[in-house]
Protein backbone atom coordinates (compact mmCIF):
# COMPACT_ATOMS: atom_id res chain seq x y z
CA UNK A 1 0.00 0.00 0.00
CA UNK A 2 1.75 3.37 -0.69
CA UNK A 3 -0.06 5.09 2.10
CA UNK A 4 2.16 3.38 4.47
CA UNK A 5 5.41 4.20 2.19
CA UNK A 6 6.91 7.18 4.74
CA UNK A 7 9.60 8.04 2.40
CA UNK A 8 7.36 10.19 -0.46
CA UNK A 9 5.22 11.71 2.20
CA UNK A 10 8.27 12.87 4.81
CA UNK A 11 9.66 14.42 1.93
CA UNK A 12 6.54 16.39 1.00
CA UNK A 13 6.31 17.50 4.71
CA UNK A 14 10.32 18.48 5.24
CA UNK A 15 10.07 20.26 1.78
CA UNK A 16 6.70 22.49 2.69
CA UNK A 17 8.40 23.79 6.04
CA UNK A 18 10.97 25.34 3.99
CA UNK A 19 9.04 26.74 1.92
CA UNK A 20 6.92 28.06 5.30
CA UNK A 21 10.23 28.86 7.13
CA UNK A 22 11.94 30.27 4.04
CA UNK A 23 9.17 32.57 2.05
CA UNK A 24 6.00 32.77 4.18
CA UNK A 25 7.75 33.63 7.67
CA UNK A 26 9.58 36.41 6.59
CA UNK A 27 6.74 37.86 4.55
CA UNK A 28 5.04 38.24 7.28
CA UNK A 29 7.62 39.76 9.83
CA UNK A 30 8.31 42.06 7.18
CA UNK A 31 4.72 43.66 7.20
CA UNK A 32 4.41 47.09 9.43
CA UNK A 33 1.63 48.06 11.40
CA UNK A 34 -0.45 51.43 10.34
CA UNK A 35 -0.34 52.47 14.15
CA UNK A 36 3.20 52.16 15.42
CA UNK A 37 2.87 51.98 19.47
CA UNK A 38 3.95 55.10 21.17
CA UNK A 39 5.72 55.68 24.29
CA UNK A 40 3.43 56.31 27.44
CA UNK A 41 2.85 59.48 29.35
CA UNK A 42 4.92 59.03 32.73
CA UNK A 43 3.13 61.35 34.72
CA UNK A 44 0.58 60.25 36.94
CA UNK A 45 -2.46 62.51 36.04
CA UNK A 46 -4.53 63.70 39.64
CA UNK A 47 -7.89 61.92 39.55
CA UNK A 48 -10.90 63.63 41.49
CA UNK A 49 -12.87 61.51 43.80
CA UNK A 50 -16.35 60.92 42.27
CA UNK A 51 -19.18 63.38 43.74
CA UNK A 52 -22.39 61.48 43.76
CA UNK A 53 -25.75 63.90 42.98
CA UNK A 54 -28.02 62.21 46.10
Amino acid sequence: MPQLNPAPWFAILVFSWLVFLTIVIPKTLNHTSPNEPTTQNTQISKTDPWVWPW
